[in-house]
């Protein structure tokens, strides 16, 4: 249990270093992966552009009364870090979502689900880059069967998948590279700003940004009220609460290990379309599967050892 229970939602501990939180941020990604079953019935009712911004406003109208609070922060923010929250709620949270939904638009389906495995690649030179983290050699005896199990997941016959649309490959790479950019600034922000402020600014930034989407797509605005029953527990489950125990793991979670506990996303999702929505895995999926659970939990547990494989101390004092 956190040592300061405030702190679960809105506290920062001033007392120095908390433990790692990897396993949080995989439990957090483990909610996101259950979205499949509510998100499945939309999509054959509603665009993606029109559920992002509905995710986006009910979230805000849920976290209306901790709005000034938020603005607040973003007001004594520095400005790197304003900057930070902007690109967070725009281009990670919406932007990113729009681009990777574009991607498939071009007849080839595999493109932006094997480029979307790159996230974890661009988070690790971000993190580098942003927040002075370093790497032992240690880290890729992890991250290397990571990423193999994703791809194994990805694709039935993992030997046939190969990119082919120039267009949905670019446009799956930017998604990607917004998504592990959003990891690096999240950690970022997290140090300083309470969870509770930059989950609550991460939806207020992102829903002008949706609705930009939903209007530069020319998707609906108004659903039924049949719809909006199923929106509501996105918007609140998998989304809210998934992302409020994902900043909290993250304040105390170097960038490059968050991103391959992240992981678990996929793996949620696989057992879940297995167990409740009639999907079949194929062999090696199943082996991809155990993989990413082995290797995720495996670097859950060296972390919280005297040896890390990631140095985040600069990061942390930043």
């Amino acid at each position: 249990m956190d040592p300061q229970p405030a702190a679960l939602f809105g506290g920062v501990d001033r007392r120095g270093s908390a433990p790692d939180r990897t396993w949080l941020i995989a439990v957090a990604a483990a909610m996101w992966g259950t979205d499949g079953l509510l998100r499945q019935p939309l999509a054959g009712q509603l665009p993606a552009a029109t559920v992002v911004f509905w995710e986006h406003l009910l979230i805000v109208v849920v976290l209306l009364p901790f709005v000034p609070s938020a603005v607040r922060a973003f007001g004594a923010a520095s400005r790197a870090e304003r900057v930070a929250l902007v690109l967070i709620g725009a281009g990670a949270s919406a932007v990113a979502t729009a681009l990777f939904t574009q991607a498939f638009r071009y007849g080839d389906p595999v493109t932006p689900l094997v480029l979307q495995k790159l996230q974890p690649v661009i988070a690790v030179v971000a993190a580098a880059l942003l927040l002075g983290e370093r790497l032992r050699r240690g880290y890729w005896l992890f991250a290397v069967p990571a990423l193999g199990g994703a791809w194994l997941m990805a694709f039935p016959d993992p030997l046939s998948a190969a990119p082919q649309a120039v267009t949905a490959a670019l446009l799956a790479v930017a998604a990607a590279a917004l998504w592990a950019v959003g990891t690096v600034l999240g950690r970022m922000v997290s140090v300083r700003i309470a969870s509770r402020d930059v989950t609550v600014l991460r939806f207020a930034i992102g829903l002008p940004a949706s609705a930009v989407v939903l209007l530069a797509q020319g998707a609906p605005v108004a659903v039924t009220g049949a719809q909006l029953g199923p929106l509501v527990l996105l918007a609140l489950v998998p989304g809210l609460l998934g992302l409020t125990l994902y900043y909290i793991g993250l304040r105390s979670t170097a960038a490059a290990r968050a991103t391959l506990a992240e992981l678990a996303f996929p793996v949620t999702a696989a057992l879940i379309g297995v167990g409740l929505l009639g999907t079949h895995l194929e062999p090696s999926q199943w082996a991809g599967l155990l993989v990413v659970v082995a290797s995720v939990t495996a670097l859950g547990l060296r972390e919280r050892s005297r040896r890390p494989v990631v140095r985040a101390e600069e990061a942390a004092a930043a």
